[in-house]
């Protein structure tokens, strides 16, 4: 009875370890692939990954990944831009006073801590009691109509940003994932924020502009150069004369600033400016005055990159569109990084849907030698000279800095646009040199811990001493396999509760070996002994390890961020523990004992 016992024992201990190492192989092996990939140089790492992307997809996923406080990383709170988003709710309802009224409940808003929605409505009700919100806002799928009240608009609205914050979280999820970030935590606090701790990462900027960015993609003609020289002469002779007539230094300064209106260095480029002076020729250029001098079908945008470096400064062009959006990024179906044949330099190739595809051929048709600029969020991207019509929907980026500037493009193409505007309210980055000091600081306690427990246990137990070491050493190759099957982080608290796991695996072994020994005292033989030390043992570690388990599964439920971790390394060191004392103990106790003669010391 003892041997079959025993067999079923051996069983669940050979499967309960095959477990443990099928679920850390991958770990394994994403370490040595990535520590492969850090010997490539860029173009063979895109390479690399782009030919073996499921594989390393897969083992990712399937990884133990090192939370934000062990690896390094970002930590960063995103709040939705809830005026601009109700603002745009109202589309072509929207006037001056609504934008008025949104601007005033926005600074209540942040001054009192109140709920946006709830201040627009009141102070859309302190100005005009009578007033009914519907004149502005109407959805025919919402059932939101001319005659609905200003309650059910406020509802209608709050669903609505929960929606986009819905959203948000979901475009964000699919950027992150692309960009490749190891068990990203993204989470929603309160009612308009967005928490996003990404692992392993240290390229800030980088970051920002992949979170932040709206994915808004504009097919847009450039403006005829006659009419941008005449606008620009124009600019120039403003200005000049402002600068005759000016007495104060600032406004000096300000004239001077604009000198780059009389500066091109190519035929649709209004003018060029240092990369700190481009916010400054923003204000200017928002004069009346001035914007009167702008003919009334043209934007000027800046173009997302610097074309040029005077004295180690970067100069970015400002160039003339039309207002008229010929195309949208909403027909792209498909974006990937290209090389250019000739150069090797990178671009994004895009494909159209067959409604775009046919605007496409249109616009390039009727446009052949003329520049169509490309705009992401704002920026010209690229404005390449149509050279023939194009009947498949297919167009490029050009002009791209780098491979990974055109894969961050990809993925926010890929990703879809960001239903509002996301802006960063708070930030924090814990360098990789403090993540290594934190592992160092973990896995030297737990050495530390572990190695006196063990010589403690071995002076004290002598036999079974080592019997409960050995346990104790699979224990902990147990609780990484579980934490792996289950793909959780490993974090800073994380390793505390392993620490912490370590006394409470041999708690169990203490118990038992005491039983042991006062049972031997008594004058039972070994067998008998072990016997009834195991048995009578049983419902003390029982109750002790249940409980702290609900306690864990308590700390685990209402707990947030460090606390859950936490508490998952401490219900996965538990199950772990309550296995290998009662279960692999016994076996090995067993098998040292089989022999009537033998003899195992306890102490």
């Amino acid at each position: 009875m003892k041997k079959q016992k025993n067999g079923f024992k051996l069983v669940c201990i050979a499967l309960f370890l095959g477990l443990t190492v099928w679920y850390l192989f991958p770990t394994i092996q994403w370490n040595l692939e990535q520590r492969h990939m850090e010997n490539m140089t860029e173009t063979e790492r895109v390479q690399y990954q782009s030919e073996n992307a499921q594989k390393l997809q897969s083992l990712r996923e399937r990884s133990l990944s090192l939370g934000l406080d062990l690896q390094g990383g970002m930590y960063v709170t995103l709040e939705i831009g809830e005026p601009r988003l109700i603002l745009e709710l109202a589309g072509d309802f929207a006037d001056e006073d609504l934008e008025e009224i949104i601007e005033a409940a926005n600074e209540i808003a942040l001054d009192r801590r109140t709920d946006f929605i709830d201040e627009f409505v009141s102070e859309f009700e302190r100005r005009d009691p009578n007033a009914m919100l519907s004149r502005y806002y109407r959805s025919d799928a919402e059932n939101i109509t001319r005659r609905s009240t200003n309650s059910e608009i406020a509802s209608y609205l709050k669903s609505q940003r929960d929606s986009a914050v819905t959203r948000a979280m979901e475009i964000i999820r699919s950027r992150v994932d692309r960009f490749g970030v190891a068990e990203p935590s993204i989470l929603q606090q309160g009612t308009n924020r967005i928490i996003v701790e990404l692992p392993g990462v240290d390229d800030e900027e980088r970051v920002r502009n992949l979170l932040r960015g709206t994915a808004r993609l504009e097919f847009r003609m450039v403006a005829e150069p006659d009419e941008i020289n005449s606008a620009r002469q124009q600019v120039r002779e403003y200005f000049q004369a402002q600068r005759e007539e000016a007495e104060e230094t600032q406004a000096e300064e300000d004239v001077n600033l604009l000198d780059i209106f009389s500066l091109q260095h190519h035929q649709y480029a209004f003018g060029y400016a240092a990369g700190p002076d481009t916010a400054t020729v923003n204000r200017l250029l928002e004069k009346e005055d001035v914007r009167r001098l702008i003919p009334r079908n043209t934007d000027l945008m800046w173009g997302a990159r610097s074309f040029a470096s005077d004295g180690g400064i970067e100069l970015y062009e400002l160039i003339a569109v039309r207002s008229q959006v010929e195309l949208t990024g909403d027909v792209i179906t498909e974006a990937r990084v290209a090389f250019d044949p000739t150069t090797n330099v990178p671009e994004v190739s895009m494909s159209m849907d067959s409604e775009g595809a046919r605007r496409w051929s249109r616009i390039t048709g009727a446009n052949i030698g003329r520049p169509v600029a490309i705009a992401l969020d704002g920026y010209v991207e690229s404005y390449p000279t149509v050279q023939s019509q194009i009947n498949n929907g297919r167009s490029s980026i050009t002009g791209i800095g780098g491979v990974r500037e055109a894969e961050d493009l990809v993925n926010i193409l890929l990703s879809g646009a960001l239903p509002a505007p996301l802006d960063i309210v708070e930030e924090r980055t814990v360098g990789a040199s403090l993540g290594e000091a934190s592992i160092r600081a973990g896995l030297y306690s737990t050495l530390f811990g572990l190695t006196v427990v063990a010589i403690f246990m071995i002076v004290y137990y002598r036999t079974g001493g080592a019997i409960a070491d050995l346990a104790l050493i699979l224990n902990i190759i147990f609780i990484l396999g579980i934490l792996a099957g289950f793909q959780a982080t490993l974090t800073l608290p994380g390793m505390a509760g392993i620490v912490l796991t370590i006394g409470m695996a041999v708690d169990a072994n203490v118990l038992i070996f005491d039983r042991i020994r006062e049972e031997m005292r008594g004058g039972k033989t070994l067998r008998a002994a072990i016997d009834n030390g195991y048995s009578n043992a049983m419902s003390a570690i029982i109750d002790a390890n249940v409980t702290t388990f609900f306690v864990a599964i308590i700390l685990y439920s209402f707990g947030v961020g460090p606390i859950k971790g936490f508490a998952i390394t401490l219900m996965a060191g538990i199950i772990a523990s309550l296995f290998s004392a009662i279960v692999i103990t016994r076996v090995i106790v067993d098998y040292l004992t089989r022999e009537k003669t033998a003899v195992v010391n306890f102490g």
